[in-house]
Parts: structure tokens; C-alpha cells; sequence
């Protein structure tokens, strides 16, 4: 096999909250990876460089599960959100640069593809939902078919009736506004206990939600049966799930019908991919989370195309968190991720299929600082965001 070496790398922090890693090997092929948490890009920085200082340069790109696998258990400790998220970046860039090397699409290195093409939902409202159903209808109008919004903002431990009914009558709008051959998730974003979780989800059914999201906080994965128990609305969660570790005790309880990996959390598109097995095998469908950039969503993309439990995918444009910013902006052809009535069609380009306009890239760069608000309650207490 001739060999191919890893040379040299970057990291970029661009706005409005991402971190691109881009890959060189000796050939001159350059694959492109999305390493971030959201509002600790720094920190992963510095696992993303430890990663190539200690292991990565002067290796073979093309070994990518080995690289897994070495990176994974190369430490003892293992497994997190830094970590998983350096190693989920390192990992898309590998499989662009192998799609690259061999001239095909990453879902034809995953079995090819189960799809012609992939479903993709819109967000609308913010993180204190308002105004929603004209944005819903607007969208609808714009060829979306499916509609994401968040369920409430700050919701105390057991809340009034009238936090409940609010968001009922949120929901109820956008379903007046758009009928009922759309569907509309709500996510509930862990900002909601598990009292409140199962009266909200309860109360939302009467509109019939596609799914409801992250209904409990991370490490309350105990309570989704709970929350199951009194609704027949699909549950959705795994956003801050970090392996297929971690969802394993999900996928046995039985309560959650979708599985929500990130692929820049998540350990990219090889733990995705076994992740999506793994749900498979429980009867659970693939919707992966992705609220970020262009490296990630084609990343997700090219999962979608070659599992076949999935779903529906998740895409940030026009959400609320890209002010002056967005996912098109660092591509060099944005038309790869047209949307036609609420779908997109699988890349023909090799690799992750998409081309980083790197001249934006490095025009942009800076040392950002987004962080997530820190919302607090009429007590002072801190509230989930």
C-alpha cells in the first residue's frame, strides 16, 4: 500500500460558535473535521492538539478505526464531552480525507447508500419561544415539512398550570398555522424535571408532537420511562450522550424511540454509525443533533445515507443561536445543501462531499468567546438553559 502520511494540521475558531480542524497529508489531500463544544472550544482545542502531538502526526490517515480505537483507549481515562468531541472532529476529518483518497462519497465507504435522500427539519422560535407560528408558516411556505421549537423556557422544579398551558397553547398556534401534514418536535432541552416533565408531555399530546426532546437533564436517564409512562409521544434524546456506552442503558429502558447522537460530540462517524446499529437492534430511529456547522451536518449527512433507522435530520440554518453567521457562509458551492421540500440530496463529491471555502475560513478565525447564558429563576437559583 503506498503510504500516505499525516503532516500538518489547523484549528480555527470561527464565529458564531464552531472550531474547524483541518488536515494535511503528504499527498496535498486536506480533510476538514467540526471538534467543538459548544461554549468550551478552547478546551477542546487543547485535547484536539494533544491528540496529534502525542499520536496523530506522521500516521496514516486511512487507518481510521485503529486511530478510534487508539485514541479512545489510548488514555485512561476515557469517554466525556472534550474528549469525545476532539476524537468525534479528528475522526470526520479522516473520513474525508479516505473519501478523498479513494474518489468517493464517506457513505459508500459505509455500505453505500440506504437512501436517495435525507429529511431534514427547521427550527423556529428561540430559546424563550415567541412569535412561532408565523415563523412556522413561513417556513412551511419556504418547503420545509417538518418544524422544531423549543417547549418553554425557565420551568421551576413543579410549576402553576399556566407555565403548562403556555405551552400547550404555543404548540397549539403552530399546529393551527401549519396543519396536520406537518410535523413539529418540541424540545424540552433539559431545562424540565421530571414532575414537570411528565405533566408537560402529557398536556403536549393533544397537539400530537413528531417527538419530544431531551424531555429530563443529562444523568436523569432513569426518568424517561417515567416520562413514557404518560404520553404515547415519541421520546427523542442522546444529544449529551457521548458513546454507545452511554446508550446503552437508554436503548434498554425502552423509553426513548429516537436516538439524537451528535457527530461532533459523539465520537463523529464511526461511533455514530455503531450508534445507529445499536438502535437498530432496539427498534429506536436515528435522528443525529446537530445545531452547528457545515462539517458537522455533511458528517451527519453522510450517516444518514447509509443506516437505515434514519429519521429526520437536524440543520442550523437560520436558528437562533448563527447571528450574523451561518452554515452556508464557509462553503465554497452552498448549493450542496439545498433543501427541496424539507429534503437533501445525498453528495455525489468524495469525502464528506462538501468544499470549505478556506479563504473564509482564515478570514474569520478569531479567539471567540461564546459561552451559553446562565438563566436563574425568580428565586435566584440557577435555572437549566
Amino acid at each position: 500500500m503506498v503510504g500516505v502520511e499525516i503532516v500538518d494540521y489547523d484549528l480555527f475558531h470561527v464565529p458564531p460558535r464552531w472550531l474547524f480542524l483541518r488536515v494535511e497529508t503528504d499527498t496535498g489531500l486536506v480533510g476538514w473535521g467540526e471538534p467543538v463544544v459548544e461554549g468550551r472550544a478552547r478546551t477542546v482545542q487543547t485535547a484536539v492538539e494533544e491528540l496529534f502531538e502525542s499520536y496523530l502526526l506522521g500516521a496514516d490517515p486511512r487507518r481510521i478505526e485503529d486511530h478510534w480505537q487508539a485514541m479512545y483507549r489510548g488514555g485512561f481515562y476515557r469517554g466525556g464531552p472534550v474528549l469525545m468531541s476532539a476524537i468525534a472532529g479528528v475522526d470526520q476529518a479522516l473520513w474525508d480525507i479516505k473519501g478523498k483518497h479513494l474518489g468517493v462519497p464517506v457513505y459508500e465507504l459505509l455500505g453505500g447508500p440506504a437512501r436517495d435522500r435525507v429529511r431534514v427539519y427547521q427550527w423556529i422560535g428561540g430559546d424563550r419561544p415567541a412569535d412561532v407560528a408565523r415563523q412556522a408558516a413561513e417556513q412551511v411556505e419556504a418547503g420545509f415539512t417538518a418544524l422544531k421549537m423549543n417547549a418553554t423556557a425557565e420551568m421551576r422544579r413543579v410549576e402553576n398550570p399556566a407555565a403548562v398551558e403556555a405551552a400547550v397553547d404555543r404548540l397549539g398556534a403552530v399546529r393551527e398555522a401549519v396543519g396536520d401534514e406537518v410535523d413539529v418536535a418540541v424540545d424540552f432541552h433539559g431545562r424540565v424535571a421530571k414532575p414537570m416533565a411528565k405533566k408537560l408531555a402529557a398536556a403536549l399530546e393533544v397537539h400530537d408532537p413528531m417527538f419530544v426532546e431531551e424531555p429530563v437533564a443529562p444523568g436523569h436517564e432513569d426518568a424517561f420511562p417515567a416520562v413514557a409512562a404518560h404520553t404515547s409521544t415519541p421520546i427523542a434524546a442522546g444529544e449529551r450522550l457521548y458513546s454507545r456506552w452511554d446508550f446503552k442503558e437508554v436503548f434498554e429502558s425502552g423509553a426513548v424511540d429516537v436516538a439524537q447522537p451528535d457527530l461532533s460530540h459523539a465520537g463523529g462517524i464511526s461511533e455514530v454509525k455503531r450508534i445507529a446499529a445499536m438502535a437498530e437492534a432496539y427498534d429506536v430511529a436515528l435522528a443525529p443533533h446537530c445545531p452547528l456547522g457545515p462539517v458537522a451536518l455533511a458528517s451527519c449527512i453522510q450517516v444518514d445515507a447509509a443506516v437505515g433507522n434514519a429519521l429526520i435530520q437536524e440543520q442550523s440554518l437560520d436558528i437562533h443561536y448563527n447571528e450574523g453567521t451561518d452554515e452556508l457562509d464557509y462553503l465554497a458551492d452552498p448549493s450542496v445543501f439545498d433543501y427541496d421540500e424539507g429534503y437533501v440530496d445525498l453528495p455525489a463529491d468524495p469525502g464528506l462531499g462538501i468544499e470549505i471555502d478556506e479563504a473564509v475560513v482564515r478570514e474569520r478565525a478569531g479567539d471567540l468567546d461564546w459561552h451559553n447564558p446562565v438563566w436563574r429563576h425568580d428565586d435566584g437559583s440557577v435555572a437549566e438553559w
